[in-house]
C-alpha cells in the first residue's frame, strides 16, 4: 500500500488513540487498531519479522529489509503508541480517577459500537460463527471476572507475563494491563518502572517481543484459513469485554499501591437512583461521542478506500 506523508500522520493518530487504550484496564488496543481499520496489516507486518527479514537486509541492504516488513507504517504507529503513553495516558489516568463513571461511559460507547463495526466484517453468519461468537463472548466475560492472584517474581515468570500481556494487548476485547494485574504482576512492573529496574524490565519486553512475534503468527494463520470464525470469535471477546467497562462499579477488593488505591476486584451495578443521579445523563452523552466517534472512523476509512 502506497502512502504519503499526511498517510503516515494519520497511521500515527490511530497509535496514539490505541496507546491510549491500553492504559484503560479493560480497553484494547487491538480494538481500536480493528475498528481504525489497520488491524490485518499490523499483524502481517509484525509477522513479516523474522529471520528471513536479516538475510533480505544482509544480501539486499537496509531498504529492501525496511520496506519488506513496511517499516514506514510500524514506525509510525509506535511514534503514535509511544507519544501516547507518554502525554494522553497521564490524563486518561487522571480523569479515571476524578471523573471514572464518564470516562468508563465513553470507552463502553466506543467499544459497544465497535461490535456492529466488527461483526459487518463476518462475511458468512452460519451455526458455525454463532458458535465461536458465543464462546469467544463467554471467555471474554471470564476473563473480566477473575480475581488477581500473588505471584513469585520468578525471571522465567516475568517473562511469561509480558508475553501473555502483548498477546492480550493486540488481540480485540481484551486489554493487556489488566491480564498483568491478574497475573500478580501489575505492582511488580509500577515497581520496577518505578525504581528502574533494568533487569526486570529488559525481561518483561524481551518476554513480550517473543510473544508478539509467535502470536501474530496464529493469529495471520487464523485470519488466512479461518477468516469468518476469526473474527466472530473476536466479535465476542469485545462482547465480553463490556462487562469490564460497565460504567457503574461495586469495589470488592482493593490495594494501595504506589500510594495510589488501586482497585484488584470489582462487580457491576445498576446506578443506585436512576432519578436523582447526575452523572447518568453525562454517562449517556459520553456514550453516544464514543459511538459517534466510531461511527465518524468508519466513514472516514470508507472515504479513504474509494
Amino acid at each position: 500500500m502506497k502512502r504519503n506523508l499526511s498517510d503516515y500522520l494519520i497511521v500515527t493518530v490511530k497509535g496514539i488513540a490505541m496507546g491510549a487504550a491500553d492504559v484503560v484496564p479493560g480497553v484494547s488496543g487491538g480494538t481500536i487498531a480493528f475498528i481504525s481499520g489497520i488491524y490485518e496489516e499490523l499483524i502481517t507486518s509484525i509477522n513479516k519479522v523474522n529471520l528471513n527479514t536479516l538475510k533480505i537486509w544482509k544480501q539486499e541492504g537496509f531498504s529492501a529489509m525496511w520496506k519488506e516488513v513496511n517499516g514506514n507504517f510500524l514506525l509510525s504507529l509506535l511514534v503514535g503508541i509511544g507519544f501516547s503513553v507518554i502525554t494522553l495516558a497521564r490524563v486518561i489516568k487522571h480523569y479515571l480517577e476524578t471523573s471514572p463513571i464518564l470516562i468508563w461511559a465513553f470507552f463502553f460507547g466506543l467499544v459497544l459500537a465497535s461490535i456492529f463495526y466488527v461483526a459487518a466484517h463476518i462475511k458468512k453468519w452460519n451455526v458455525k460463527s454463532i458458535i465461536f461468537l458465543v464462546l469467544g463472548a463467554l471467555i471474554g466475560y471470564f476473563i473480566t471476572t477473575l480475581t488477581p492472584q500473588t505471584a513469585e517474581v520468578t525471571t522465567a515468570y516475568v517473562f511469561l507475563s509480558g508475553a501473555l500481556a502483548i498477546c492480550a494487548m493486540i488481540l480485540p476485547g481484551i486489554s493487556g494491563g489488566y491480564i498483568l494485574l491478574l497475573l500478580g504482576m501489575y505492582k511488580p512492573v509500577l515497581d520496577a518502572l518505578h525504581d528502574k529496574n533494568v533487569v526486570m524490565l529488559l525481561t518483561l519486553i524481551s518476554g513480550a517481543v517473543v510473544g508478539l512475534l509467535s502470536f501474530s503468527r496464529l493469529l495471520k494463520w487464523l485470519f488466512d484459513n479461518f477468516e469468518n470464525i476469526t473474527l466472530a470469535l473476536l466479535t465476542g471477546f469485545i462482547i465480553g469485554s463490556l462487562n469490564k467497562i460497565w460504567p457503574w462499579k461495586e469495589v470488592i477488593s482493593s490495594e494501595v499501591i504506589n500510594g495510589k488505591l488501586k482497585i484488584l476486584e470489582d462487580q457491576s451495578v445498576l446506578p443506585a437512583n436512576f432519578d436523582g443521579d447526575p452523572q447518568i445523563a453525562g454517562a449517556l452523552i459520553m456514550s453516544v461521542i464514543g459511538i459517534l466517534l466510531i461511527v465518524f472512523l468508519e466513514r472516514l476509512a470508507e472515504n479513504r478506500s474509494k
